[in-house]
């Protein structure tokens, strides 16, 4: 006699939130998490952070639970773990950045070096509590293989992706990067291509999203708009909504970049735009130069003839725009994140 029933039904995971909830939302929640409870898995965020209640009860609500640690978690937190590790399923860590590598590259910020420093000094202790490792790209998984025995990959989902490409018959285009403030060198290196793109463009806008964190080298810029960064769930809706026709993702040779995924390919193809990508991995991976995207060099006269390449042939630059789009909704669905974390259930 057979059963029909889900492997996952009733199949229960607690992602113990301490506050990365983009990583937590891109790679599970928000992602694999929908597909999963459908086919009756019990799946829910517990926020570490706020609860106050006795360890106890703590115990008690996540009693045989499978834990996912997302990027960190804390002290409190993981000596409760490690004191009453046969409760919990099974345990599974995930990391979409390279911590460490923080101490060794130079011009991010003094507070993100901080944070970021003390998280790596707590990582050992998740690593040893995991009985799997979960990573972004191959760079992080070949290093974190040094250090655990069953570490996997998993590439970004994409979570949103537009159905047209109307924007593209607009007179007035925009050029896009919205990177976190950790990559404000990376983009200010871009400084004499953008300024020579936007003088002699008048058509054109250039966006930024970093608030008062622009780079120096920017601020003159015409026609450059600044937006501050936004919380996570307030920019999910920015990025459904807001369209470009070209968006840059510049990743200099550091150390802490080499940890990086190709999300940025994804959030270009969810505004509808087409990338412009330093020729290395993670891009390299992925893209096809010519095809979905343009993969350069570091030199700024590369990126300025790139940039031109797209605004002087616009019909080809759509149609980039709508292979990239193809090639993000493949590489990035959703059922094939749900599939990773459903094996072995």
């Amino acid at each position: 006699m057979t059963s029909d029933a889900s492997p996952l039904e009733g199949v229960r995971w607690v992602a113990l939130s301490d506050g990365a909830r983009p990583t937590e939302d891109i790679y599970f929640l928000e992602s694999a998490a929908p597909r999963m409870r459908e086919q009756g898995a019990v799946i829910e965020r517990f926020e570490t952070r706020r609860y106050r209640l006795p360890a106890r009860l703590a115990l008690r609500r996540l009693a045989g639970a499978n834990l996912l640690i997302v990027r960190s978690l804390g002290e409190r937190w993981v000596r409760l773990i490690e004191r009453h590790r046969e409760r919990f399923g099974r345990i599974v860590y995930l990391i979409d950045d390279d911590l460490g590598a923080v101490t060794r590259t130079s011009g991010l910020p003094d507070a993100y070096v901080s944070r970021l420093s003390g998280l790596a000094a707590r990582q050992p202790r998740l690593l040893a509590l995991a009985d799997e490792v979960v990573a972004c790209c191959d760079a992080l998984v070949a290093q974190l293989a040094r250090e655990h025995a069953n570490v996997s990959l998993l590439t970004p989902p994409m979570l949103s992706s537009p159905d047209e490409l109307s924007h593209f018959a607009e007179v007035q285009w925009c050029i896009g990067y919205h990177g976190t403030r950790a990559h404000r060198d990376d983009i200010a290196h871009l400084a004499p291509a953008l300024s020579a793109v936007m003088q002699g463009h008048q058509d054109i806008q250039l966006e930024v999203m970093m608030g008062r964190h622009l780079p120096e080298a920017l601020l003159d810029i015409p026609r450059l708009t600044a937006p501050d960064a936004m919380p996570w769930q307030e920019f999910q809706h920015y990025q459904a909504t807001r369209r470009l026709q070209i968006g840059l993702a510049p990743l200099l040779d550091t150390p802490f970049n080499r940890g990086k995924s190709w999300i940025k390919f994804l959030d270009i193809a969810a505004m509808g735009g087409v990338g412009i990508y330093s020729r290395r991995a993670p891009f390299t991976e992925i893209v096809e130069h010519g095809v979905d995207g343009l993969l350069v060099g570091d030199d700024p006269q590369e990126w300025q003839a790139a940039i031109e390449r797209l605004l002087t042939d616009r019909e080809a630059t759509r149609e980039m725009a709508a292979r990239a789009q193809q090639k993000a909704r493949c590489i990035g669905s959703p059922d094939t994140c749900a599939d990773f974390w459903a094996r072995g259930m």
